[in-house]
């Protein structure tokens, strides 16, 4: 059986300013930049990238766990090039994950990343069709 997610987004202003719900979560500012928006919150394609980084980092930090290595810290910065006609969605996105581990090492995190890519982040695997995604990866020891 299928798992159902919810999610609602409310326009709250004259513009495009919206509250965005899922659950009983804290909600979240959505606007555009101006002159469409007044530029009060994220905008849909940087909720995207969050949405993708934490999906990938879930995922990387539990393979490794699994594979019984330390995660002490993870930080994922993506950064994506929009196309410039429209629909003006992502035509490249980059990924730097930054894992600090006292053991793991470089075959370790490549596994995890190919891992995620391939069959456990589903927002990586649903647009890894449709847009040209590229990673690298720092180890910090602590």
């Amino acid at each position: 059986m299928s798992q159902q997610l919810t999610a609602s987004a409310e326009m709250v202003n004259q513009k495009v300013k919206f509250i965005g719900t899922s659950g009983s979560n804290p909600e979240i500012t959505l606007d555009y930049t101006p002159p469409i928006g007044d530029g009060e919150g994220y905008t849909s394609l940087e909720l995207f990238l969050v949405s993708l980084a934490s999906c990938a980092g879930t995922s990387i930090a539990s393979l490794l766990r699994q594979m019984r290595k330390d995660v002490s810290g993870l930080k994922i910065n993506v950064n994506g090039n929009r196309r410039e006609q429209h629909p003006t969605g992502f035509e490249k996105i980059h990924m730097v994950i930054i894992l600090k581990s006292k053991d793991a090492l470089e075959s370790d995190v490549k596994k995890a990343i190919s891992l995620s890519e391939e069959s456990i982040c589903p927002v990586w695997n649903m647009i890894k069709h449709n847009v040209e995604i590229s990673n690298e990866y720092e180890i910090v020891r602590v």
